[in-house]
């Protein structure tokens, strides 16, 4: 039994219960596979001695052991999934190994809101966070470049990431940061596994510079593919870039050293209210002049349901005085009753460290906007803006929790164009939508300063037509999203469901240098196959979960 030979060269628990084989099936994506085992390592000699062993019985033909790492498992593309051996890293290696008001060292299983905790005492934040921040943990966050609402101001995690521990398939740890060229040079010499990889990274690299700089998508946010064109600035030569984005597939991380940065000491926040998307690309050049540390936005349809599950919202929102909370959302009633329901609502949240300053931007911002057909609402308290953060956040979770007869289905749920783009881009693609609509609902929720969307479907995961529209639509989309020049996953990453067209987004030759990447990490293909490179987009329809599970 595989359980037993791995627990006696393991430190830690190792689980094949049918209960925790079930639990580990599933992220939140639409996909299931059921693991093998679930280890969960104690120590980093542990997932040396765990790599060491799935290395000799692939060489010994077991070509079906593998390793998936695991964090807080709120990926949306089945980036965590495997059939073999899950290691979640979440129940020991979940330590704040350093903290001061510039940097954070963390272990991956240490969950965002532990280390907001801590950050917050330092008026500092890594605000690289995703919406899910109160259940994901920083092996997430590095894996798949995370980030959210904060990204239009500060960028992704790949901004702040300065080095990683990872174990490689050799299963020795290593250590990856900046290396100037004489450094990366010295390296590249050494005459063992490590200098190889320097070697032929830097040989990679140098030789396809004006390709790989080429193919790096021209919008603020991406996580398609391998960050070749992070690892050389001009000055240094860093893999911790390679690393971050690269979810899991080139090694085991074990430690991050990530950048932090001061938190501004006001905010003002302005809601936006559009009856149609013209004036949309319009709206954010404007709105971007201001410099906005956010631009979120969510559509009618989110608003429905916020409205619709309000008592549920409510919850969320942890109120002592349940009665005025709720009078906070008359306005929102009244809109609906007098207007209709607005086609798209849009957050901007300005920052500053002087308040009169910020007045003064807000108020002339809110000058400019209101000259557009939209309606403008400056938000006068904490509390009142809330609820509108609360309806744009927690969208995802209401559909996944409150629709019974459907399943949240993410697989057009993260692409990304340039926002001046938007006004001609979001018509085109509810004409795609549209003859779809019998068979699914969504939301559409992003962040619209980046020209970032996130489209979330309904749709019966049971019906056979199921995995005939999802395929089809991808398709379909990702192609008006490539005609745009735009990237097919902005923060969600690859995984299961984008890996089968990186080919198509990025075309044969640089692929072909993400495959000799997978090959110089990996030679064994021992961490996270089918995800990057190696991917089969029938085997992932294969796996679509079932809603009766």
């Amino acid at each position: 039994m595989l359980k037993e030979a791995i627990e006696k060269i393991f430190d830690g628990e190792v689980l094949d219960d049918e209960k925790s084989r079930e639990f580990y099936a599933r992220d939140a994506s639409i996909f299931e596979i059921k693991p093998q085992v679930i280890v969960r390592p104690k120590t980093r000699d542990a997932l040396k001695a765990l790599v060491k062993f799935v290395s000799a019985h692939r060489a010994a033909g077991d070509i079906k052991m593998e390793i998936s790492a695991r964090s807080g498992g709120t990926d949306m593309g089945g980036g965590p999934l495997g059939e073999s051996i899950v290691v979640d890293f979440t129940a020991h290696l979940n330590k704040l190994i350093g903290l001061n008001k510039d940097e954070a060292v963390v272990e991956p299983g240490l969950f965002y809101r532990d280390l907001e905790k801590e950050t917050d005492k330092l008026g500092v934040m890594l605000p690289s966070y995703p919406a899910s921040k109160s259940i994901c943990a920083l092996g997430g966050m590095v894996a798949n470049n995370s980030a959210g609402e904060k990204t239009l101001a500060y960028g992704q995690t790949e901004k702040y990431i300065t080095e990683v521990k990872a174990v490689l398939s050799d299963g020795e740890e290593y250590s990856f940061g900046p290396l100037a060229r004489k450094e990366l040079e010295a390296k590249a010499a050494e005459n063992n596994f490590e200098g190889k990889i320097y070697s032929k990274m830097r040989s990679l690299v140098f030789d396809n510079l004006e390709t790989i700089e080429n193919a790096r998508p021209k919008v603020s946010k991406n996580t398609a593919g391998y960050a070749l064109w992070n690892i050389w600035d001009g000055e240094h030569f860093n893999l911790a870039k390679l690393f971050c984005g690269a979810q899991g597939t080139l090694g085991l991380i074990t430690e991050a050293r990530l950048k932090l940065i001061p938190k501004k000491k006001y905010s003002k926040l302005l809601v936006a209210f559009l009856k149609d998307q013209k004036p949309v690309s319009e709206f954010a050049r404007r709105a971007l002049a201001y410099h906005p540390e956010s631009i979120e936005s969510f559509d009618d349809n989110t608003l429905k349901i916020a409205l619709r599950f309000f008592f549920d919202i409510i919850r969320v929102m942890k109120a002592k005085n349940f009665l005025k909370l709720a009078l906070q959302f008359l306005p929102e009633f009244f809109m609906v009753l007098r207007g209709g329901v607005p086609k798209l609502i849009f957050l901007v949240e300005l920052t500053d460290n002087d308040e009169g300053k910020l007045d003064e931007r807000l108020v002339r911002m809110r000058d400019d906007l209101t000259k557009l057909p939209i309606t403008i609402r400056v938000i006068k308290s904490e509390a009142e803006g809330d609820k509108y953060w609360t309806m744009r956040r927690e969208s995802f979770n209401l559909l996944r929790n409150r629709i019974k007869d459907k399943q949240t289905a993410p697989f057009i749920d993260d692409f990304v164009v340039r926002p001046e783009d938007l006004s001609e881009f979001l018509p085109r693609l509810d004409a795609i939508l549209l003859p779809y609509s019998g068979k699914l609902i969504y939301t559409i929720a992003g962040h619209i300063g980046n020209g970032n969307f996130h489209i979330i479907p309904l749709m019966n995961l049971d019906d056979p037509e199921t995995k005939r529209i999802i395929p089809e639509l991808m398709e379909k989309v990702y192609a008006l999203v490539l005609t745009f020049h735009g990237s097919i996953t902005a923060e969600h990453n690859d995984g299961l469901i984008r890996s089968p067209y990186l080919k198509k987004m990025y075309g044969e030759k640089v692929y072909g240098l993400f495959e000799e990447v997978k090959k110089i990490f990996d030679p064994e293909n021992i961490f996270n196959p089918g995800k990057k490179v190696g991917s089969s987009l029938e085997y992932a329809l294969s796996k679509i979960k079932s809603k009766s599970k």
